[in-house]
This record gives C-alpha cells, structure tokens and sequence, in this order.
C-alpha cells in the first residue's frame, strides 16, 4: 500500500467516470447508520437523518453530471442482520439517487475472489483498500500502488461477471 495525500473525501469529490466499490463482509454494523441500524433492528421507521444522509446527495450528484456509482456485495444466505439491513434499506435508499448494485450470492457456489478485501476503485487508476475490525468497524483505508491496480480491476470483471444485477436478486430472495 501507498501512503497517499488523497483520501477517499478527496477521490469522491475529484472522480471523472466511475467508482466502484467490492464489498465483502457480512457485517458493518459499527461503521456508520448505527442509530438506523437500531431502529431497523427493532422495527422501527428509517429515521429522518438515515433517509437524507449526505451519502445519497454525494451519490445524486455523481450522477445527475454524467458519473456512475456502483457496486458489489459478494454475500452468502441466509443474510446476517446487518446484511437484510443494508439491503432492504440502504440499497434501496441509493438506488433512488442513481448508486448501482449487483450482488455476487455465493450460496450455491464457490466465491471467485475469495481473497479480495473490500475497496473503492476510482476511474480505473487508483484503488483504495478499506480495513475493518471483527466487529464490522471502519479502521481507515490505504491506496494501493498504481502497479497494484490491475488486480482491483481483475477483482471488479471477476465480480460483476457472476453477479445479477441487485433488483433482480432482491426480487428472488429478498423479504
């Protein structure tokens, strides 16, 4: 990993094309929404702050100038608590903005890229890899360096060749 002076802040407000983004955890529970987590938990409505976040203007704005943000969940059934959460939810909620999903829903088979970790990856030049705790806490992110990119990029065609598109896994499995 580099030790960059641009962040992901920096990269999400300077992309030009796309950013995509691998997730592979089953739980991320202590990284933010943690109050809509709660209330998700005990049945209750999407709080006000949770359906407004600044996420979905970032994602909106992204979007609305020509930009795509996407992603995939690469993610096994039964779904973790968090996962029916972010799901049912926050996915749903950045769709209205314009964010892409896709799911890679490794049940029934073995995952491709068992060794990915979860990152963003920035107009197909810079790859900043997230780290978190057992527990599904944010620690920080690293960049990778530039001759590392083409296996973020191999990570991403890996993942979207054997993902179906989030509406339609939604419409399959989702409660």
């Amino acid at each position: 990993m580099t030790n960059s002076s641009r962040t992901l802040g920096d990269w999400f407000e300077d992309f030009d094309r796309e950013a995509f983004r691998l997730e592979t955890l089953d739980d991320y529970s202590k990284s933010g929404g943690v109050d809509a987590y709660h209330a998700f938990l005990a049945g209750k409505p999407q709080p006000e702050e949770y359906q407004t976040a600044d996420w979905v203007s970032t994602v909106g704005d992204a979007v609305r100038s020509g930009k795509r943000i996407y992603r995939v969940h690469v993610l096994a059934r039964p779904l973790t608590d968090y996962l029916r959460f972010e799901l049912s939810w926050g996915y749903r909620r950045n769709l209205t903005a314009g964010e892409e999903f896709f799911i890679l829903d490794t049940t029934d088979q073995e995952n491709p890229i068992p060794d990915a970790p979860d990152f963003w990856l920035f107009d197909e030049r810079a790859a900043g890899v997230m780290e978190y705790d057992g527990e599904g806490k944010y620690l920080g992110s690293a960049f990778a360096g530039e001759e590392q990119v083409p296996r973020f990029l191999e990570y991403r065609d890996t993942a979207l060749a054997q993902a179906v598109p989030f509406p339609d896994w939604w419409a399959k499995y989702g409660w």
